[in-house]
């Protein structure tokens, strides 16, 4: 059995993926019985330098022509507005499509796989979420047992590594940012990755395959990791915590909580041995318990990986009804639950004198918050506040509460007299292994 593969887009990924077809052809023929034929490849500028020579017979700067001559149409051009064109289109002429582009399926891929569902056509995107880890696959069959519960990712490996570069090597934010640059693992402009939207839209999509709904992207609670303080990763790890941007998809009866922000989770944790660029996602399953997918999250050979799956899946799946199993719709009203419960670590910079603690603990008894613990590092000694007493950071550690009511009770003890700027708030989960 021959299946035509056309690319649209032919950048990092891209090439990637070429290199993987024409190289490996013989191996995937051996293990399917399917043999994979590149029919076009398509890109704006063949006279940018790649990693892999395009042969130049499979050329073409033309989207409609790899449409025209290919049974499934792969999206590699990123971006929303022609990506989310070129998927519609190929759908309409019949195509199966496979695309990476989570940015758009987290936020407009409603309308795509409505289309494809009409047509009885896949759409592949296992290359969107975790790089070459299989976490869309071991989701959709692997776990297809289990009312999925919880899961908990790693999601974004250029804040993962400064994350790693701020704790390993007592780094600021900025120097660790700068490290990265350099090293090719963030960009010039490094805004979806720091400031957690690139791991927002992978939730989104774990979300929708786990619990079987496409969340409005806009619901997500979403924080970044711009404002991390060096000191605050150096006390966490004084109180065994290891700091990670955390994406969190929980589920409880009808309501789910979706979020993305830096969290504390202890440092005998799987998930905080996990460093650098690497990815990791844990699935919390009714009847498996917990199972952790670890890999590399980014770059042109895993997640060409990744693409490659998706194709000879629909190869596979070619001409019968097995589409409809892709993607489920659950019958039940999920909505989002943005009141979430949750440990928190608070720091405050405070004049170093009696009751300064008494005044904050009042106002969090006020709104039913209870402190576990409390750290004072008196050697950690800023300059003078207003009325010229050293200024210390105060850590508090809480019980569960709710985010509201810490909302409300952070914005009232920033109004007191004995807090000098902006309190610090960062979530403690102790349950995600």
């Amino acid at each position: 059995m021959e299946v035509k593969v056309g690319i649209v887009g032919c950048g990092v990924v891209g090439t990637g993926t070429v290199a993987l077809l024409l190289e490996n052809a013989k191996v995937i023929e051996e293990k399917t019985s399917i043999r994979l034929s590149i029919s076009k490849v398509a890109d704006k500028d063949w006279s940018r330098p790649r990693e892999y020579e395009v042969p130049s017979t499979l050329r073409t700067t033309d989207y409609i022509e790899v449409i025209e001559s290919s049974d499934i149409v792969v999206e590699l051009v990123g971006g929303k507005d022609f990506a989310k064109r070129l998927l519609l289109e190929a759908i309409e002429k019949g195509k199966y499509v496979v695309t990476a582009n989570k940015h758009l399926l987290a936020e407009d891929g409603e309308e795509i796989f409505k289309k494809a569902k009409e047509k009885g056509l896949m759409v592949g995107f296992e290359a969107s979420v975790g790089g070459g880890i299989p976490i869309i696959k071991a989701l959709r069959e692997g776990l297809v047992g289990n009312r999925v519960q919880n899961i908990y990712g790693i999601l974004n490996g250029t804040t993962n590594y400064i994350l790693t570069q701020m704790l390993e090597q007592d780094v600021s934010f900025d120097t660790a940012l700068k490290r990265a640059q350099e090293l090719g693992y963030a960009e010039a402009d490094p805004s979806l990755d720091i400031d957690g939207w690139d791991s927002a839209h992978k939730i989104t999509l774990l979300a929708l395959v786990g619990f079987g709904k496409l969340f409005p992207f806009e619901e997500v609670y979403v924080e970044g990791i711009r404002n991390i303080d060096l000191l605050d990763v150096e006390l966490g790890k004084d109180l065994g915590y290891t700091l990670k941007l955390l994406a969190i998809a929980k589920r409880m009866d009808s309501e789910v909580e979706l979020r993305v922000h830096p969290t504390f989770i202890p440092s005998d944790n799987p998930l905080a041995k996990v460093s650098d660029v690497y990815n990791a996602i844990l699935v919390e399953g009714d009847f498996v318990g917990k199972t952790m997918f670890y890999g590399r999250g980014a770059g042109s050979r895993p997640t060409a990986s990744a693409v490659v799956s998706d194709i000879v899946d629909i190869a596979k799946s070619m001409g019968s009804c097995k589409s409809q199993s892709w993607l489920w719709e659950s019958k039940e009203e999920l909505r989002i639950n943005k009141n979430f419960y949750s440990r928190y670590y608070l720091r405050f910079d405070v004049p170093d004198r009696p009751g300064v603690l008494a005044k904050i603990a009042n106002v969090l008894a006020e709104y039913q918050i209870s402190i576990a613990s409390v750290l004072q590092k008196e050697k950690v000694c800023k300059v003078a506040g207003r009325e010229g007493q050293p200024i210390v950071p105060l850590v508090i550690l809480t019980h569960k509460a709710y985010e509201m009511d810490m909302q409300k009770a952070i914005r009232e003890i920033q109004q007191l007299p004995v807090v000098e700027g902006k309190p610090t708030i960062i979530r403690v989960e102790e349950e995600a292994y």
